[in-house]
């Protein structure tokens, strides 16, 4: 046994044990002759540090691995990061801007060369961030989505789907990002409301017998407009379907077609249609007949004005920055006349979520997966239970999106990436391949090869994860062994980004599900609801948080608080409070050695023949089963939450103190024997929750001759004993009332009282007389009596069929004390009542900020069983 210190120091152990397990392999032992588990990280982008996200997202994994861990399982957790193609090449690119240079200085090989340089220096901090958070993953075998075996698997799953009919090129509209000048998905596109104009424009017609009015949000795509679209059914435009209009500056002639998509009520009823530059537009285009590469394209990469193919653009827009554009062309349109009202508008702006650059639907060549063929199997199998969705309720937002998807475009147009393994010929073909000399061979000789330029889209390799980073293609023992994985912890924002892609490419490339369980956690919002965010400052930094008050608080903080299907509100104090609760398990591990209580020997519960030792056996039986269903259904709160009381309520606040009278009697050895087995369950149980605390005291109790990392998950081997549960409940109930009778009528807490006990059964007298020593010291209690209590004032507490009766004259000045208690009552009755007038007042309720009406609710409920309280006190006396 090694004395502890009086303080606990979460950082004096954390850095220690963690190096320890590492360096001993205890995050993967050697168990291939025992049960698979496998989890695999969302592999954080190399670039990232640990947000609070991060934090969340790997404790509820960590708690998973370790818990499987100690059940003897052959426990996986896969870990590595992702080469993050954007972000990465965005932090190489401002490096060199710093230093006056840009990408385009370099070759592309010389600059790929600069981010490998780049990731050896300071890429990856996010993983020594993992390490200070606990997490237990296999480090030995760490991958990383740029890595040679990696990118065999992704180009080989590139070819493989461009053979099976399932990768295609296309022309089509994308999102483009003229900051970082390549195209983003649907996913990487946020949506702001920003103050805009509808710009309303008078079209007249080739004939000269009228116009027809247009409105639009962005004039400046007028300038690649190719015709004028109407409802079929609207009657005022009858006459003027099949005329074309000549278009104010380019004196472009288009026509007036029909089409569904033209909203009768909506403005004039007619709308302008850019096939190149609107993704509804370009549908509408396509069903009048124009083809892709008949579609006019105004705008160049930069998003400056570029000459279409009918040159009819006029010389003075050309280069000018599209919103630049947009002043010149209103202007040009004013000045002809044409231009028939601006109406203020609040309009939906599209956004970059990395570069906050307007996003511009773009018409360019592009590569792309069909999405809506994949996406067939991984609903089948999530309808048939195959996979199951945790909360279900996030089953229809799944569905909704799988049901409607639409082509994913998976090439990017950067240099930090997988380069796509296609190349085209000088005969105008393309040849798709594992690399040149097999695309050399389809081509054959004679042929001139290039490659393409773009890479791929950094969700199509991270949705190989499941199975690539096994070893995948190649039939490795681990790919075998743990591909399915058991279970995939991720935030429901990554739901379609990743989740469901690894179904898709899992069940297209492997045969059968990526995992059988999908469970998805809620955002950690800031303390008011809010999302946090660096523009909003109110974000907060989880190394900061374990400085402060440790891992095993914060991981503890996480688990209690995820509910399924509900976000986190951040709340510092609760860390605390569980930084709290680990000085109150360390110290009563203190308490413990200093009374002879060590390491247990045994797995099972020790023998017991006194109430108290029976009652806490049963109460950690009761506790294990509740800790095991509870993890078993992924409740992490409800797992907490079990253990949480268990320790603090259960062992600490009572056990410890009811065994003290024992200590010095026959039953003291037992004492010993059970104390210290229940705290060896404590330890293991609470392990997966907070690892550092609990293997410092593993070691501390005693010898042992392994970590608790590798301990087995408790058996005890017991029964819940309901005697000793029905004597020591009714022992806890005695004693506490008494203790909140005494603090209630300010009994001074050195006072042992007389208790008179009237209509007590035999079982009950028999029972105070065996807990006379307990109720004694722990409910000062000195004398308990069947007498008559004398006349005056007493206070009167029911236990089960008895009442117990403490006799108050001489203890304390009774007029004082019910004059006390009647002006603190009616005190705390007049804030309930202004508080009930506010909570009644729709216009606070429905007006306030949601935080005000909440602590007023709070305040309220506070305030009122003060009331009761108070209220209870002075009936007590009389």
């Amino acid at each position: 046994m090694t004395e502890l210190p009086k303080h606990f120091d979460p950082a004096a152990i954390e850095t220690r044990w963690y190096g320890h397990w590492e360096e001993e392999g205890l995050f993967r032992p050697e168990r291939d002759d025992c049960e698979p588990f496998t989890i695999v990280n969302p592999p954080p982008n190399v670039t990232g540090s640990l947000h609070i996200g991060h934090a969340l997202d790997n404790t509820l994994q960590d708690i998973l691995v370790r818990h499987q861990r100690m059940l003897g399982k052959d426990a996986l957790w896969v870990v590595g990061t992702d080469h993050a193609g954007i972000a990465t090449q965005m932090v190489v690119e401002r490096q060199l801007n710093e230093q006056q240079q840009k990408r385009t200085d370099f070759s592309r090989e010389e600059f790929i060369e600069k981010v490998w340089q780049w990731k050896e220096e300071s890429g990856g901090e996010i993983t020594g961030q993992l390490r200070r958070l606990g997490c237990s993953m296999d480090w030995s075998n760490e991958r990383f989505t740029m890595d040679e075996g990696f990118t065999k698997a992704v180009t080989k799953v590139f070819v493989d789907l461009y053979n099976d009919g399932l990768i295609y090129r296309d022309k089509r509209l994308v999102n483009w990002d003229p900051g970082l000048k390549t195209a983003i998905s649907d996913l990487e596109v946020e949506n702001s409301e920003t103050n805009g104009h509808f710009w309303h424009f008078s079209y007249p017609l080739e004939d000269g017998s009228g116009a027809i009015s247009v409105a639009t949000t962005r004039p400046e795509t007028m300038l690649a407009d190719m015709a004028v679209a109407v409802h079929p059914s609207d009657e005022r435009y009858a006459d003027m379907v099949g005329k074309n209009v000549r278009l104010p500056i380019t004196g472009r002639l288009v026509p007036i077609i029909t089409d569904d998509h033209a909203d009768p009520e909506l403005g004039s009823g007619a709308v302008k249609i850019t096939p190149g530059h609107d993704f509804n537009d370009f549908d509408v285009g396509k069903r009048a007949g124009f083809k892709p590469a008949e579609m006019l394209n105004m705008l160049d990469a930069d998003a400056k004005v570029c000459q279409t193919t009918d040159g009819l653009i006029p010389d003075e827009l050309i280069g000018m920055d599209r919103f630049d554009a947009r002043k010149k062309v209103v202007e040009l349109i004013d000045a002809a006349g044409l231009l028939e009202q601006v109406e203020d508008r609040v309009i939906v702006t599209p956004y970059g979520d990395r570069s906050n650059v307007v996003i511009e639907p773009w018409l360019t060549d592009q590569w792309y997966v069909d999405a809506e063929k994949l996406a067939v199997e991984p609903m089948a199998k999530v309808r048939s239970g195959e996979i199951d969705i945790v909360p279900k309720s996030w089953e229809k937002t799944f569905f909704n999106w799988m049901e409607n998807i639409q082509p994913w475009c998976v090439s990017r147009q950067l240099w930090w990436g997988h380069r796509i393994p296609a190349w085209y010929g000088d005969n105008g073909e393309v040849y798709v391949a594992a690399d040149e000399v097999e695309a050399q061979a389809k081509a054959g000789e004679g042929v001139s090869l290039t490659q393409d330029e773009d890479v791929l889209d950094t969700w199509f390799s991270s949705g190989l994860w499941p199975f690539a980073t096994l070893g995948w293609p190649e039939e490795t023992d681990d790919l075998k062994r743990h591909y399915p994985n058991n279970v995939l912890i991720s935030g429901f924002d990554i739901l379609f980004f990743w989740d469901a892609r690894m179904m898709m490419q899992g069940l297209h490339l492997m045969g059968e599900v990526p995992f059988h369980t999908l469970y998805l956690h809620g955002l950690v919002r800031a303390a008011d609801g809010q999302k946090m965010s660096k523009s909003k400052g109110n974000t907060v930094d989880p190394l900061g948080l374990i400085d402060q008050y440790g891992a095993d608080a914060l991981r503890f903080f996480m688990a209690a608080m995820e509910s399924q299907g509900r976000d986190i509100k951040m709340d510092e104090k609760r860390v605390e409070g569980y930084r709290n609760f680990a000085t109150k398990l360390w110290n009563a591990a203190r308490f413990c050695q200093s009374n002879g209580i060590g390491a247990s020997t045994t797995l099972a519960a020790p023998k017991a023949t006194l109430p108290v030792n029976r009652w806490i056996i049963s109460e950690t039986v009761t506790t294990l089963n509740a800790l095991n269903k509870a993890l078993d259904d992924l409740r992490f709160d409800g797992a907490a939450d079990a253990v949480y009381h268990f320790v603090w309520d259960k062992f600490c606040d009572w056990y410890l103190e009811l065994i003290k009278p024992e200590m010095d009697g026959d039953g003291a050895e037992e004492c010993r024997q059970v104390a210290g087995w229940v705290l060896d369950q404590i330890l293991v149980m609470l392990h997966p929750f907070m690892p550092f605390i609990t293997e410092e005291l593993w070691h501390a109790m005693g010898e042992r001759s392994y970590d608790i990392i590798v301990a087995k998950w408790p058996n005890p081997r017991a029964d819940v004993d309901a005697e000793a549960a029905s004597e020591i409940g009714w022992l806890i109930k005695l004693i506490g009332d008494t203790r909140t009778a005494r603090a209630e009528l300010n009994i001074p807490p050195g006072a042992k009282l007389t208790v008179h006990v009237r209509d007590a059964s035999d079982g009950t007298l028999e029972r105070l007389e065996r807990q006379s020593a307990a109720l004694a010291r722990v409910g000062r209690i000195e004398n308990v009596s069947t007498d008559v209590p004398p006349e005056g004032s007493a206070a009167q507490i029911p236990v089960d069929e008895a009442t117990y009766v403490l006799p108050l004259e001489g203890v304390i000045d009774l007029d004082a004390e019910k004059a006390r208690l009647a002006k603190a009552l009616e005190a705390a009755e007049k804030e309930v009542a202004s508080l009930d007038k506010r909570l009644s007042n729709p216009q606070f309720v429905e007006k306030a900020k949601p935080e005000a009406v909440d602590k007023a609710r709070a305040d309220h409920a506070e305030k009122t069983a003060e009331a009761e309280r108070l209220r209870a006190a002075l009936e007590r006396l009389g």
